[in-house]
């Protein structure tokens, strides 16, 4: 599925709702539309959903084939998605693994409702992946970039992401994100309370070091 929302930690097709949209909040669903632009990524996390869930054929996140820009945004002309509260850019991959079709459909989105704010989730290593700075693409459609911090050091974070640069990534992924506050108004690092309240700890200090704003997620299980 290319768009879909989410509640509970169970991910939900938008074919599954009215064409206004208004049975999501009838039913309990936040007003948010997430966007599943690839399967790509530059991790392999040790807890990724990709080996942790399962999904039925409908509800899949596993993209047979990357969605063009269009077929994206014919998907979101099919609804009116005028009263939705907040449009993010995450999947079943790394959606900055598409860096300029994502930052095109970020653009179209803000044309058409420029209301309605814009989050990409992400891992924060695009730097590395294209080899240039990458944050200055946000510039004025992007209103949120949430990044996945992970540990509090370069070792334990290349345990857990399992990324191709090694030991480098964790200072890469920091700078990014330092970036990223020159363009976006909304930066936040995030970890997972099953890592434990020490090492959350020393993920906050991270954070205070480098300017950073820390959310601590709960962890969703399986």
């Amino acid at each position: 599925m290319i768009l879909y929302t989410v509640k509970n930690g169970v991910y939900y097709n938008l074919e599954d709702f009215k064409k206004d949209l208004s049975d999501l909040g009838e039913n309990g669903f936040p007003n948010k539309i997430y966007i599943n632009l690839t399967n790509r990524c530059s991790c392999s996390c040790t807890f990724c959903l990709r080996s942790l869930k399962e999904f039925n054929e409908h509800n899949s996140l596993w993209l047979k084939d990357e969605p063009t820009v269009e077929e994206v945004e014919n998907e979101f002309l099919k609804y009116d998605w005028s009263g939705v509260t907040e449009i993010i850019f995450c999947g079943f991959g790394e959606p900055t693994m598409r860096f300029d079709d994502l930052t095109a459909i970020a653009a179209w989105l803000k044309e058409q409702h420029p209301q309605i704010p814009i989050r990409v989730n992400t891992n924060g290593l695009s730097d590395l992946v294209f080899e240039e700075a990458t944050a200055s693409k946000f510039k004025g459609i992007v209103d949120t970039v949430s990044i996945s911090l992970n540990s509090s050091d370069a070792q334990k974070y290349l345990d857990v992401t399992r990324n191709r640069f090694g030991l480098k990534s964790y200072d890469a992924m920091l700078s990014f994100a330092k970036d990223c506050q020159k363009y976006v108004p909304n930066v936040v690092m995030t970890v997972v309370d099953i890592i434990g309240e020490e090492e959350v700890a020393a993920c906050q200090k991270v954070c205070d070091e480098n300017g950073l704003f820390l959310r601590v997620r709960p962890y969703e299980a399986n």
